[in-house]
C-alpha cells in the first residue's frame, strides 16, 4: 500500500505512473483533504499486472484500510471515498474482528454455488 500524507492527492497517481505499472497490486490511500467534508480517507486501487488498470470501488481493499485508519485516526467508523474515474462512497465500520461495509452497489453478476 502507498500511503500519502494529508494534503496529497491519491487522485494524481495512476496505473501507468510512478511505478504502479510494475506492481502486481497497489492500493493508494490518504487522509481526506479539508475540501472533502465528511470524508475520513480516500483511496484508489490498481492491479495492472492482472489486467485491472484501476478498480472503480474495491470492498476488499477497504476491509484492510479500515483497521489501518482505525490505528491512525483512533476511531472505528469511517466514510471513505474511492477516487477512481467512476468512484464511490463506502461506510466502513470495525466491529470486533470484522469490518462491515455499506454503500450503494450495482449487481453485475448473479450466480449460485453448488456443493
Amino acid at each position: 500500500m502507498v500511503h500519502a500524507d494529508r494534503g496529497s492527492r491519491s487522485g494524481t497517481c495512476g496505473p501507468t505512473s510512478g511505478g504502479c505499472a510494475s506492481l502486481r497490486l497497489a492500493a493508494s490511500s490518504s487522509p481526506a483533504r479539508a475540501d472533502d467534508p465528511g470524508i475520513d480517507f480516500v483511496s484508489r486501487y490498481f492491479a495492472p499486472a492482472f489486467g485491472i488498470d484501476e478498480d472503480p470501488v474495491t470492498g476488499s481493499t477497504h476491509c484492510c484500510l479500515g483497521p489501518f485508519w482505525s490505528r491512525r485516526l483512533h476511531k472505528n467508523d469511517f466514510v471513505a471515498r474511492q477516487v477512481s474515474v467512476r468512484g464511490g462512497m463506502l461506510k466502513v465500520t470495525l466491529d470486533g474482528d470484522r469490518v462491515r461495509l455499506g454503500g450503494q452497489a450495482v449487481t453485475v453478476l448473479r450466480g449460485e454455488l453448488l456443493a
